[in-house]
């Protein structure tokens, strides 16, 4: 029974596992290219498990960003994770225990919690592993194959690869904001504001890091305003 309950949660999360590799391959690269050592790479793909945090970190570390620039740009970035895993803690069964929940909240990510959330009844601790397993190897494991890539590989093709991470992202935005007017106007709001921080004088007394923070509160607070989820919705 524990045995089948892991194994349909390695079968979930197959999908997961194989986009994440693609993704954390770029940043190995990435990291790599900004002079962080290959052990280093993947010791914080291990420790953060946190795509857009990572590539936001390896930003501002490379810029030489102040810890406290960095601890709210995380804060900013990563708080989802906390909603996630407060809602996912009503989805678990009653029978995990404290520091399962410690142990499975190390693995809550978006598609994780997505896949989790949408189970019918509850999922259980084995359930979980099985979930978590396969996708922090592929993030691990494409982190480690990106930034061995990236120190053997010539700075030109590394360049041409690093473009690949603006097309993920593309990817990723631009059919959920055709659909959606709520995310429309939030990325639309978040690309202006950056783009007037990047080019008026004000933009030159901030950081790329505390930038990004100002953009992300007033582009979510705006759509928090314009669009609030009712609770009639919920």
């Amino acid at each position: 029974m524990i045995h089948d309950k892991m194994t349909k949660g390695i079968k979930d999360g197959i999908p997961i596992a194989i986009g994440y590799f693609s993704v954390s391959f770029t940043f190995g690269m990435l990291a790599v290219k900004s002079g962080i050592s290959i052990f280093q790479s993947v010791l914080i793909s291990l420790l953060n498990l946190t795509s857009a945090g990572q590539f936001a970190g390896i930003n501002m570390i490379f810029s030489q960003a102040s810890v406290v620039e960095m601890i709210l740009t995380q804060f900013v970035i990563n708080i989802r994770y906390s909603l996630m895993s407060l809602s996912l803690s009503q989805k678990l069964d009653a029978s995990v225990r404290g520091r399962e929940r410690l142990i499975i909240s190390y693995g809550v990510t978006d598609e994780i919690f997505a896949v989790a959330s949408c189970k019918p009844g509850t999922v259980g601790t084995h359930y979980m592993y099985g979930l978590i397993f396969l996708p922090v190897l592929g993030w691990v494991g494409g982190t480690l194959a990106g930034a061995v890539a990236g120190s053997l590989l010539p700075s030109e093709i590394i360049s041409a690869l690093g473009i690949a991470l603006y097309g993920m992202f593309i990817a990723i935005v631009v059919p959920v904001a055709a659909e959606n007017k709520a995310v429309k106007v939030v990325v639309l709001t978040a690309l202006c504001l950056s783009t007037l921080f990047y080019y008026l004088p004000i933009g030159e007394k901030l950081s790329s890091g505390f930038s990004m923070i100002i953009c992300t509160i007033i582009a979510a607070g705006l759509g928090a305003v314009l669009f609030p989820i009712r609770e009639e919705q919920e």
